[in-house]
């Protein structure tokens, strides 16, 4: 399965059903349908047996959820009042195109034209109270009776190559992962190896915590899209990493503190390996390589992550040779763990 058929697939979190049963078919076929399994938070948990005896069980993660929109109710006038799933700036969000609920029905997210507002209005950042989804509803009940409280939007953003080998995408967080997990898939490692296809990472790392119990591995390696920091107002100094210089190996963030030995094993494959890579330089973000880290026993854990631009909006930006590098890391690390 290509990267754009998995961004282009609508799995927000708490609602992963449509990309699960996509990840579910590749996965039986690649490692066996006696060997993949859900869990009762809606995890693919699929198994690979190792060639050798007494080699550490690894497991590699990534979440299959992405942010987006939930609908609480209408207004009078037929606009769809929402709120976020998962941390997602308002102000990326303005006259964006989304699809709603298994019919991907098409909305716009609206808000007072620029003539009409005050000058106290553009003084101020337009909140999720002042937002609303336009689907060209007639009134309140024929809005709510093609999106009923609950019912879910996306962003609706074609998969986009551009540049000099750059592509644009919505949820690019973390099918970039998801990607590389069924690509290494096709092939057997010297040890045991769990992937686990987690869902809610994004509204607080849910389906990580059962899984975590469930595997329990010796080692889990987490591979995430993060936010890149190299915007042109940024200093080089403050920049968290960057597309195109290659996967991004973390030490540190707000969940966890990554063990030095496997953090410095991941850096001298990539060094012996000629594969691309920087440290992530910021403490920012939380991912499920947490769970994996706490869960019974413990497990030495650390996170690969591709760089990506405007992350959390229905426009990010990532660099294909990062996505490579996270790969080609990743499968280092699995030959010689």
């Amino acid at each position: 399965m290509d990267l754009k058929t998995l961004c282009e697939i609508n799995a927000p979190s708490g609602n992963e059903r449509e990309l699960r049963r996509a990840i579910l078919e590749e996965a039986r076929g690649l490692c066996g349908a006696e060997n993949v399994r859900i869990d009762r938070m809606g995890n693919v948990l699929a198994f690979r047996k190792g060639r050798e005896v007494g080699r550490p069980h690894v497991c590699v993660s990534a979440h299959m959820d992405e942010v987006g929109f939930i609908v609480l109710g209408a207004t009078e006038e037929g606009l769809l009042q929402f709120r976020p799933v998962g941390c997602i700036d308002p102000r990326v969000i303005v006259s964006k195109r989304v699809t709603l609920g298994d019919q991907k029905l098409p909305g716009v997210i609206g808000a007072m034209a620029i003539h009409l507002q005050t000058d106290k209005d553009m003084e101020r950042v337009l909140g999720y109270k002042d937002l609303y989804i336009d689907i060209g509803a007639k009134d309140k009940d024929d809005a709510l009776a093609h999106c009923p409280p609950g019912a879910y939007a996306s962003f609706d953003t074609p998969y986009t190559p551009f540049g000099e080998g750059f592509v644009c995408a919505k949820a690019l967080d973390d099918r970039v992962g998801c990607y590389n997990m069924l690509e290494l898939m096709r092939e057997r490692y010297p040890g045991d190896v769990t992937f686990a296809f987690l869902t809610r990472e994004e509204v607080g790392l849910r389906g990580s915590i059962g899984a975590g119990y469930a595997v329990q591995p010796d080692i889990s390696i987490n591979l995430e899209g993060t936010a890149a920091n190299d915007l042109g107002c940024t200093e080089s100094r403050f920049d968290v990493c960057c597309p195109g210089r290659g996967v991004a190996v973390s030490f540190m963030d707000n969940s966890s503190v990554y063990q030095r030995r496997l953090y410095q094993k991941l850096n001298r494959l990539a060094d012996k390996g000629g594969i691309a890579h920087q440290p992530k330089r910021g403490v920012t973000g939380n991912n499920d390589a947490a769970n994996f880290q706490r869960a019974a026993g413990g497990a030495l854990a650390c996170t690969l992550s591709v760089p990506c631009r405007y992350i959390h909006s229905g426009a990010s930006v990532c660099c294909l040779s990062d996505v490579e590098a996270q790969y080609a890391l990743t499968r280092a690390f699995l030959m010689n763990a």
